[in-house]
């Protein structure tokens, strides 16, 4: 028989100290110098440069683990310039070292999910977190002829009635793509961060002939381009206009 007054052996929890050494000017030296290069010099990113600020981008936050990104680094000098006539062939493309298509993926939230599973850092993934990642691709995604998301319509409905509180959904597929774009543009900040950060300069492209983009990368109709990014070290006269922002009390609001 099982002592009453036996102490339960209690689960271990995964712990993660923040780290103190982080040099916050530094950081704000980033931020801040961080601009819109039109115009690049003809000097190469190092490969290993590149790779490194990818993977930072890869660390950016996103719903539920789910990833739901790829960045195509376009070097094939056919597929390029191609690439630079899609985006209007303007200066930031024609120069750049580096062009990097940030597409937003509603494909694969399944594989994700399943892979939230398979790779789990301990031996043994929870049973909670199995149960979460069955049941979370249904908050994304809205099935043939949106019968998931026109379901979840009613149902929000209903339960909105009895004064339940609900999450964000996807109702439809523009909702669903919505949420892998906001995603995606959180990776896409984090890249030219990181950029900025190895000396190297960006410009975020959203004007571009999107059909074509897609075309080039043979997109299928959930993998949405979210912007292309040149990448190179800044001409001398790479910046266009000094930075400014509208007065602060615009933006931020306490309430």
């Amino acid at each position: 028989m099982t002592d009453s007054n036996e102490t339960k052996t209690e689960k271990k929890r995964y712990f993660e100290p923040a780290p103190t050494d982080i040099d916050v000017e530094n950081f704000k030296k980033v931020v801040q110098s961080r601009r819109s290069v039109r115009k690049f010099t003809k000097k190469p990113i190092p490969a290993e440069v590149l790779d490194d600020c990818l993977d930072l981008a890869l660390l950016a936050p996103n719903s539920s683990n789910l990833q739901p990104w790829t960045f195509y680094v376009v070097q094939n000098p056919a597929k390029k310039k191609q690439l630079v006539k899609a985006c209007l062939s303007q200066l930031a493309a024609k120069t750049a070292s580096e062009l990097i298509v940030c597409i937003a993926r509603t494909d694969r939230i399944d594989e994700m999910a399943k892979k939230n599973i398979s790779d789990f850092p301990f031996p043994e993934a929870p049973k909670a977190l199995k149960q979460y990642y069955r049941f979370i691709p249904y908050n994304y995604k809205t099935g043939y002829f949106n019968a998931i998301g026109n379901f979840k319509k009613v149902a929000f409905k209903v339960a909105r009635t009895l004064d339940k509180q609900l999450p964000v959904t996807a109702f439809n597929p523009a909702d669903a793509k919505l949420w892998a774009t906001k995603t995606t543009a959180l990776a896409c900040e984090n890249l030219v961060l990181a950029l900025r950060a190895y000396g190297f300069d960006s410009c975020m492209m959203e004007g571009f002939d999107e059909p074509m983009v897609r075309k080039i990368l043979n997109l299928n109709h959930q993998q949405y381009p979210v912007m292309v990014i040149g990448a190179g070290e800044r001409a001398v006269d790479g910046v266009f206009f000094p930075q400014y922002r509208f007065e602060r009390e615009l933006f931020i609001q306490k309430v």
